[in-house]
């Protein structure tokens, strides 16, 4: 009779014990969500700022390479040296 009374207490303890641990995994699970759902917030926080920066040198690379295309175009179509020149000066600034 004191066997299945220490067998059943045991059952029961380890139950609890088990549930607990349980319990606790899932608190892990849930704090690691929230930390990823933290970083995905930062990153995606970022993009703004990334897209805001890409545009400003958009602007500028765009004139640039505007202008590189104009004075190769004069230099290909100039026919004197004088006037390759002149192209190229405008090419090196």
């Amino acid at each position: 009779m004191s066997f299945i009374a220490i067998f059943g207490i045991l059952i029961v303890l380890w139950g609890v014990l088990t549930y607990n641990k349980l319990v606790m995994l899932r608190g892990r699970i849930d704090n690691s969500w929230a930390q990823i759902d933290v970083q995905l917030k930062r990153r995606f926080n970022l993009i703004p700022n990334l897209v805001s920066s890409v545009k400003g040198y958009t602007k500028h690379e765009k004139k640039t390479l505007e202008e590189v295309t104009a004075s190769r175009t004069k230099y290909l179509s100039a026919k004197t040296p004088e006037e390759k020149l002149g192209a190229n000066s405008e090419l090196t600034g």
